[in-house]
């Protein structure tokens, strides 16, 4: 079995290597809730080719991309941040990482320079599991389930990168998966 642990808030999903559902491949995905109405999470490593301040337009700084959080709701903006003692609002999923928030007073504190790229990351969209289906994927070997992680690794912004030290981060048992290639017939 890929992963001997149950998921989890605030455990992250580490997608098999080859997995060919291209929503998930090679996915890093934050569990924001889970409880028996399902699982609610965000992919952390696909950044789309958008910016904040494309959406929104009271943004004036340029530096904040949006990843891609999942196919649930692609239309909908959510956002994981490490700035509470800032922004004095989210729901706390694990240590030093915060779901949501007030959105209004974030657009402020942007605008200001007070909240950096580093310390926010915005979603278009998010991933739904209903109950029981996560569970099913986990025992078919589709994700690992790590929830003794850096939380710093939540807001790395190097989609590639941030899989592979996951992977590794698991421990010497999953380290050598992080080197796989994406298609194993190009080996």
């Amino acid at each position: 079995m890929f992963s001997e642990n149950k998921p989890t808030q605030g455990s992250l999903l580490l997608s098999e290597p080859f997995m060919l559902d291209p929503n998930f491949e090679r996915s890093v995905v934050m569990i924001c809730e889970h409880n028996g109405d399902g699982t609610i999470a965000l992919v952390l490593n696909h950044r789309s080719h958008l910016q904040l301040s494309d959406v929104v337009e009271e943004i004036q700084n340029e530096n904040f991309f949006l990843y891609i959080g999942g196919p649930v709701e692609s239309n909908a903006l959510f956002f994981l941040h490490r700035a509470y003692d800032k922004l004095l609002s989210g729901t706390s999923i694990c240590e030093d990482v915060y779901w949501g928030g007030d959105f209004e007073k974030l657009v402020l504190l942007i605008n200001e320079g007070i909240i950096v790229p580093d310390e926010v990351k915005f979603f278009l969209g998010y991933s739904g599991w209903a109950p029981e289906q996560l569970n099913q994927e986990i025992e078919q070997n589709s994700w690992a389930v790590h929830r003794s992680f850096d939380p710093t690794l939540t807001f790395l912004t190097d989609g590639e990168d941030l899989w592979k030290q996951a992977i590794i981060s698991l421990g010497p048992k999953y380290a050598h998966v992080a080197n796989f290639p994406k298609s194993p017939d190009l080996n």
